[in-house]
């Protein structure tokens, strides 16, 4: 791994608060977004290194498909990248 972008990780709070409960997800992914959006710099230094090849999401969770790497390729994605 060659670069860590930790500030585009869900704040503790957040992800708390989502427990990777499935009834949760479209309010997670909501407020994660919200808080990328309040934090466009190191969203942007991710945004440059997309530009330059691959870039794997790597998560924690059991879940692959509840999980805040998903919601951050889906805000990027739905954002032009």
């Amino acid at each position: 791994m060659d670069l860590w972008v930790k500030e585009v990780a869900p704040s503790d709070p957040l992800r708390k608060w989502f427990g990777h409960k499935p009834s949760r997800w479209e309010a997670f992914r909501e407020r994660y977004w919200e808080e990328l959006r309040r934090n466009p710099d190191p969203v942007e230094r991710l945004r440059q290194r997309l530009k330059k090849g691959t870039v794997s999401f790597v998560f924690a969770a059991r879940d692959e498909a509840h999980n805040g790497a998903l919601a951050l390729k889906e805000y990027l994605e739905r954002r032009g990248e």
